[in-house]
């Protein structure tokens, strides 16, 4: 469903603005009208790295009227693969200088600022203030968190994406949208405190192009909301499959709130079990379920004999329904998740145990099981 649009439009493009985005006004129902919205917008993009990269280019070509960049990181060699606003001659430079250049050099009406900070629970809210939209492209969950926290008591539609090795989601979280549309927020999908650190990219990878193409639909969603055209990922969460070529989209929902589950749980008070009493645990009378959480491609090359699979993107979109499941093939056996290293084994255990299916973590993951 369309929502009414962010901003209201301004009186007139320039002539030469009016120009370099000509082939907007051809488009039905977006029009002059859509373009003048998005001459009025302010967007706030946080992270000028891989998600960020395509993002800025995207809205400052889309002719966006101002956009804030908040990064506190300089380029490294590295970050060339996927980060595409930098250059090798921007290395070691602050990312917020070759953000603003690019986009002023691409739409030198658009009004853009830079901020060399680190976002934090303590500024986020500042930082963020006066946005009509903002766009994550950070990769940490402490920063991640900040950022929605701050969003949600602004009342600003937060457009969030995550990539890791070849998945990505995007989805929108509003805290307050329009009446009839059920908030939705980060901690609907990765409760407080229970998430631990998601993977970096140093440590499990990432395709570039991926990255890109994530940054892509994140820009077009912040251009439907301040548009106020077609449906925006409000209460929906695109899954994205690289190596298979997949998207799809499945429900957000709500968290339910007022029971003791709700309290947030750090990730080291997660449930584990080690390589050692696992292997124990198999070869006895009460084996566990083992639930395997990864990819098919990851599962493809090396899996524990005999385990489940419920990739941890269907877990965290709709915990009920992978509880249901997990009921129905434990049979009463105990029940034990695992991925590569153990983060995204701990969300999956977290989030199934806001679902009333408790289980246990394997400490380590699949690196430590084949390593033993």
């Amino acid at each position: 469903m369309a929502f009414p649009p962010l901003v209201d439009p301004i009186t007139a493009l320039t002539e030469a603005e009016a120009a370099r985005t000509a082939r907007h006004a051809a488009l039905y129902p977006f029009g002059g009208e859509g373009q003048r919205r998005l001459a009025a917008a302010h967007v706030a993009i946080v992270g000028a790295g891989g998600l960020g990269s395509p993002a800025v280019l995207a809205l400052a070509a889309a002719g966006i009227g101002r956009i804030t960049i908040i990064d506190d990181d300089v380029v490294e060699a590295s970050n060339l693969q996927r980060q595409v606003l930098h250059r090798m001659s921007d290395l070691g430079s602050a990312k917020t200088a070759s953000a603003v250049r690019a986009a002023r050099d691409l739409a030198p009406e658009c009004d853009v600022t830079e901020i060399r900070e680190r976002v934090t629970p303590e500024n986020a809210e500042r930082l963020l203030s006066g946005a009509d939209v903002v766009l994550d492209g950070t990769d940490t969950l402490a920063t991640r968190e900040a950022v929605a926290s701050a969003c949600e008591r602004l009342g600003v539609p937060l457009v969030w994406g995550v990539v890791q090795e070849f998945q990505a989601q995007v989805t929108v979280f509003w805290s307050k949208p329009p009446a009839g549309v059920p908030p939705t927020r980060l901690g609907d999908l990765y409760p407080p405190g229970s998430a631990g650190e998601l993977p970096t990219c140093a440590a499990v990878g990432v395709l570039g192009a991926l990255v890109m193409h994530v940054g892509s639909i994140m820009s077009t969603q912040a251009i439907l909301l301040i548009a106020g055209i077609g449906d925006p990922l409000v209460g929906r969460i695109a899954l994205i499959d690289g190596l298979r070529s997949t998207t799809r989209e499945v429900p957000l929902r709500a968290r339910a709130t007022g029971s003791a589950g709700d309290e947030p749980r750090a990730p080291h008070m997660m449930p584990e079990i080690d390589v050692g009493a696992l292997t124990a645990r198999l070869r006895s009378d009460a084996a566990p379920l083992v639930v395997d959480v990864r990819s098919q491609a990851e599962r493809a090359e090396a899996a524990i004999g005999g385990s489940a699979w419920i990739p941890i993107d269907d877990i965290l979109a709709d915990p009920a329904a992978a509880a249901d499941r997990l009921r129905a093939e434990a049979a009463g056996r105990d029940v034990v998740t695992v991925c590569a290293a153990g983060a995204r084994s701990a969300r999956a255990t977290a989030a199934l145990a806001r679902a009333g299916v408790p289980s246990r973590s394997l400490s380590g993951g699949l690196s430590a099981w084949f390593s033993a």
